[in-house]
């Protein structure tokens, strides 16, 4: 049995670590940021070259996550953004700068899309759904019409783990929502929401 470099063997481990944990690619040392970077630069070109994604400078894009963008459901990427492990992205999707989809976070653009502003932060298990299918008892639910409307969340926001968004809302600037929220209208500027259905609980100061 041939022992395993352990050198090799770290950088798996640390692989995975980035993995799940992708905010710590922009600290790593520069022993470290040579492999780094040469393997997110030969995924990412693999990426762009299986799907109709535009990935921007200085990224960290997990490839154990899920990402679908065939013609026609286009996937854009800002600079400085990160997507973590086993998250399923499928567009239309544009995602702009310094932009975090943490782990297990899904992301479905429907017909006309979901649009992210830059520095939107999105916590561990969110899932935003930019369609919704009709309910008319007279038809199984899977023959009903599909309709989608978008959704478009504003600079700065942060949404906590486990939050839920339908397809029509928008969220303005710096507004925050509170983990395990179900998100159903629209939220202000600035304002802090929570709960199923989300409420505002006030503005932050």
């Amino acid at each position: 049995m041939t022992d395993v470099d352990p050198l090799l063997k770290y950088r798996e481990q640390h692989k995975h670590r980035l993995n799940y944990m992708p905010w710590l690619y922009w600290s790593l040392k520069p022993k470290n940021r040579g492999w780094a970077e040469a393997w997110q630069k030969e995924y990412q070109a693999y990426l762009m070259e299986m799907e109709t994604i535009e990935i921007g400078e200085n990224c960290f894009i997990s490839p154990l996550a899920h990402i679908f963008a065939e013609p026609g459901r286009k996937i854009i990427i800002g600079d400085n953004t990160f997507i973590a492990a086993d998250c399923t992205l499928h567009g239309p999707l544009d995602i702009g700068n310094e932009v975090a989809i943490n782990h297990h976070c899904i992301l479905d653009g429907g017909r006309v899309g979901i649009k992210l502003h830059d520095q939107v932060r999105i916590a561990a298990y969110c899932h935003l759904y930019a369609f919704d299918h009709g309910m008319d008892p007279e038809q199984p639910i899977y023959q009903q019409p599909v309709r989608s409307q978008g959704i478009e969340i504003g600079r700065d926001v942060w949404l906590g783990a486990h939050v839920g968004i339908k397809d029509g809302i928008k969220i303005a600037d710096q507004a925050m929502v509170g983990m395990n929220s179900m998100v159903t209208k629209d939220v202000e500027a600035r304002a802090i929401v929570a709960g199923n259905p989300a409420r505002f609980i006030r503005y932050r100061e």
